[in-house]
């Protein structure tokens, strides 16, 4: 009962004065209980933290093994002047001509196959992130207006989504396709094609104007939604509109969730580093409309409240000729799968209810599932990009606490508390997936992260919504368009899905990033971040 209290928090809500029944005329309060995330920073398991330090130490050996051989050489020529080294080179030169070429040629060969044979830089050369026309624009308000015009809801329904966008933490000015408020059903392939073709070709159209690439001159294509997967595919689709060419290597994700997008460059990556010399586009999207739910099921209306418009195509590059003009250079992809748990495969299920109406099921335990996949993802990711001052307190702690956390070996002790990493110190930019609030919440509660760290997610979230996978690149675009990215900054890039998935993407810019011409934000950046929605309340 101890640990389920813990999962647990309250929140006194103000009812307003009561109208009617035997309390008329008197102030009412209501308790709202809410699972959040575990406070997983305090229950870290020591093998996820072996597994990145075995990771680290796998690439790191090779660089451990400069400064022995630079201390053998300064050793051997520590005791000869300048010119008695000189002296003795010259004089194993003349009389050793073959060993000194050979020297040569075997150092020649070794320096170039490290540089042939290691793996290509990947560059990220722009992105786009769609933004609907205006006609797709709504309010709170009127969203629930225009879903008790569909009669598809009951008064019941329609309140709990009313509550649920009250604190869901989304903006007046977000966007859903029309189809969704027509009494008819709006979940078929003409209108999934109709608005598939909408958002990603607007996407596309922007990225290839703001990169001047031909879509004839890309090679990899990746295109991934989770709900909406047509025959023939969507990537099927894109190159068709385009023209692309016969030996594209294309790719479509289905089903994977949320953090598909971070899936879709990882293997847009692999499929670089076997393909040198290419380009490779990452299209990230979700289909609302053909998801949408038109039932009672509470648990099903919920993804109606906070799923928006949206998609982002990246173009991504491994030719060294585009490092002068590349903005970010990928530094780590990091991935989390927890589908072996039959709770965390179960927790955003896509299902009919008893109506048979189609719908996404989310899972009461969702938040704590997250919390566990979120744990396991960032003890991953620390070793490869904390400072080591930080890992070896980190590390320290929780060795002191696996060893010395009982007494007498069966009476547990009072185990100092772990050291939380500062993830402030690794990263300048944080773009934690826009799912709602109260996740945003839990997450800049657990890592200590400041208000400025988290305002581009809840930006994103109040003026476009939880736009799935491309939402991570939505905040991008928001630090962008604030100018707030600088040479040598660090970007990190988190996303969460079904499955349950939990994903890490770390960029470092390589110039000063000025704002650019065409921007999801330019028309309205002036007006964030909004005061009234930053904090942790």
């Amino acid at each position: 009962m101890a640990n389920e209290r813990d999962h647990l928090s309250t929140e006194i809500v103000n009812r307003g004065i009561q109208s009617s029944g035997p309390n008329a005329g008197s102030l009412t309060f209501s308790v709202r209980v809410r699972r959040r995330l575990p406070d997983f920073l305090q229950s870290v398991n020591l093998k996820y933290v072996k597994l990145g330090y075995r990771y680290l130490i796998n690439h790191a050996i090779y660089l451990a093994t400069i400064p022995v051989l630079v201390l053998v050489f300064s050793a051997e020529v520590g005791s000869l002047s300048r010119e008695e080294l000189w002296r003795k080179l010259w004089e194993d030169a003349r009389y050793d001509l073959v060993t000194v070429v050979s020297f040569f040629a075997v150092f020649v060969f070794t320096v170039s196959a490290y540089f042939t044979s290691r793996p290509r830089s990947i560059y990220l050369l722009g992105f786009a992130c769609y933004r609907p026309h205006d006609d797709l624009k709504v309010s709170n308000d009127e969203f629930i207006e225009l879903a008790r015009k569909t009669g598809k809801y009951d008064e019941a329904s329609l309140e709990f989504q009313t509550k649920i966008l009250q604190s869901s933490g989304l903006g007046d000015e977000t966007y859903i396709p029309k189809a969704v408020m027509r009494q008819e059903n709006c979940a078929t392939m003409k209108e999934g094609r109709l608005e598939a073709s909408t958002v990603i070709f607007g996407a596309l159209d922007e990225l290839f104007e703001k990169t001047r690439v031909r879509p004839k001159d890309v090679g990899v294509l990746v295109v991934n939604c989770s709900i909406f997967n047509p025959t023939p595919s969507l990537s099927a689709m894109v190159i068709n509109h385009y023209k692309m060419r016969g030996n594209i290597l294309s790719y479509n994700l289905g089903g994977m969730g949320c953090s598909a997008g971070i899936i879709a460059v990882d293997l847009a990556r692999d499929m670089l580093q076997a393909n040198p010399n290419n380009y490779a586009v990452v299209v990230s999207t979700e289909m609302v409309g053909y998801n949408w739910y038109p039932g009672q099921d509470r648990s099903m209306i919920m993804p109606n409240c906070f799923f928006r418009m949206g998609c982002s195509a990246v173009l991504l590059s491994n030719r060294r000729l585009d490092y002068p003009r590349a903005k970010y250079r990928l530094e780590h992809i990091v991935r989390t799968h927890k589908g072996a748990d039959d709770r965390s495969f179960r927790c955003v299920y896509q299902e009919e209810d008893d109506q048979k109406f189609k719908g996404l099921k989310v899972s009461k335990q969702l938040m704590e599932i997250g919390g566990d996949a979120l744990k396991t993802n960032i003890t991953t990711l620390g070793p490869l990009v904390l400072p080591f001052s930080e890992q070896i307190l980190f590390f320290g702690t929780l060795v002191w606490r696996h060893l010395f956390g009982k007494k007498n070996g069966s009476l547990p002790s009072l185990p100092p508390k772990p050291y939380i990493p500062d993830y402030k110190l690794a990263f300048e930019h944080f773009c934690v997936h826009a799912a709602s609030k109260i996740v945003l919440d839990e997450i800049q509660r657990n890592l200590g992260l400041s208000d400025k760290n988290i305002e581009a997610s809840r930006m994103a979230l109040h003026r476009f919504g939880n736009t799935s996978s491309s939402s991570i690149w939505y905040e991008l675009a928001y630090l962008e368009a604030k100018e707030r990215v600088k040479r040598g900054d660090r970007v990190w890039q988190l996303a969460f899905g079904s499955g349950f998935k939990c994903n890490s993407l770390v960029w470092k810019s390589m110039r000063r990033v000025k704002k650019p011409s065409r921007n999801p934000w330019l028309d309205c950046i002036d007006r964030y971040p909004v005061t009234s929605f930053t904090g942790n309340g």
